[in-house]
């Protein structure tokens, strides 16, 4: 199979956008990255990385894709044009998740629009989802090569068949199966609180778990969730979280 090594912009390097660029670095792709922090300090982050530090506007030059991986409530903050006038042909791909208790509520969201529908309107252009879906200890230490028995899938949804395509061949890169979870406005199956959130399923777990969610239920879910999770005196664990994700989200 023909190997496209692409060139990355990551914008955040909190636990997912940081692993991200670690894993698709060491895939053989180029990555560069960009926070909000003080240039000597960003430089710093890239280094332990192995990406190159960038500006927020130089990260979305000469890419062939980036990743938006930072707090929801901070996307709208993004200067206006930033991806909306990248070229078309430049894949956005969106990592965020929705939590009230982080974020402010979100009327549009409170309502019940689909999360990255919303953050699609916010950047002015179409965009993938991915990578929302599994929890960043998992990213470090979940993947394995493909056809590994119980190897761990993650979704990917989107409305441009060819750059969704194109986000799954990364995550297969960085050691997951992929699972197509159909168009973006379907993206509300792998949102947190869902049965496809965060419960590290195999490719035909993940497909049965994204057909099994239900309108409504996931933010009752992810709420009940953070409510447990703030009563804990000790920061949660990997098992932790699948305990909860699992128990709660799909009812096992």
């Amino acid at each position: 199979m023909l190997i496209l090594f692409m060139n990355i912009g990551i914008i955040g390097t909190g636990s997912i956008g940081a692993t991200l660029a670690q894993k698709l670095m060491a895939a053989g792709h180029q990555v560069k990255v960009t926070n909000t922090r003080q240039p000597a300090e960003l430089a710093q982050k890239a280094k332990e990385l192995g990406a190159s530090p960038a500006t927020l506007q130089d990260v979305v030059q000469d890419v062939d894709l980036v990743f938006v991986s930072i707090p929801l409530h901070v996307i709208p903050k993004l200067p206006a044009g930033l991806l909306r006038d990248l070229p078309t042909e430049v894949v956005v791909a969106d990592t965020s998740n929705y939590y009230p208790q982080r974020d402010g509520k979100i009327d549009a969201l409170e309502n019940g629009q689909v999360e990255s529908v919303w953050v699609a309107e916010q950047l002015g252009r179409p965009i993938i989802k991915a990578y929302n879906n599994i929890l960043s200890q998992t990213l470090v230490a979940g993947s394995d090569a493909p056809g590994t028995s119980g190897r761990i899938a993650i979704s990917v949804a989107g409305d441009d068949a060819q750059a969704k395509q194109r986000v799954a061949e990364l995550i297969s890169a960085t050691g997951f199966d992929v699972v197509d979870a159909g168009s973006l406005a379907d993206s509300w199956r792998q949102q947190p609180g869902t049965p496809a959130y965060c419960t590290e399923l195999t490719a035909p777990e993940l497909t049965q778990a994204l057909a099994a969610a239900v309108p409504g239920k996931g933010p009752q879910v992810r709420d009940q969730i953070m409510a447990q999770l703030t009563q804990r005196n000790m920061p949660p664990t990997r098992d932790d979280l699948l305990v909860l994700n699992r128990s709660l989200g799909m009812g096992v």
